[in-house]
């Protein structure tokens, strides 16, 4: 429970990086379908260790790399960040048929994502 379970990377063109984390690296990258424009990337054999990620455009967070974090309850989970000196820096979203997703920052400015599973989520 509350595990890094996917990092994103953010890039001013991210198709140039691309190329490079595939040559770089040997990860795959497949374009998502959903709303927004991001690609998932696989980042090795699933049965080894490790975690696979996701790459977008950057934002007006500015962040280069963030890792997200499974949560069992979203909500709960806002609450204690806030709770506990953390900044949500983006609200609660709903990802189309996967779930509830936000950002927040930590007392010192990380950045980190938290996930609530909700394949039912609009």
């Amino acid at each position: 429970m509350n595990r890094v379970t996917h990092f994103e990377i953010s890039a001013e063109k991210p198709t140039e990086l691309i190329d490079f984390y595939k040559k770089a690296f040997d990860w795959r990258f497949e374009k998502w379908a959903g709303p927004m424009e991001y690609w998932m990337i696989m980042t090795g054999d699933e049965k080894l260790p490790g975690i696979d990620g996701g790459l977008k455009i950057r934002d007006e967070m500015g962040t280069n790399t963030v890792n997200t974090l499974d949560v069992p309850d979203i909500d709960k989970c806002i609450k204690k960040i806030v709770e506990n000196g953390g900044n949500i820096t983006v609200p609660k979203m709903a990802v189309p048929n996967v779930g509830w997703l936000a950002y927040f920052a930590d007392p010192q400015g990380n950045v980190f994502g938290i996930m609530q599973s909700d394949e039912t989520a609009k």
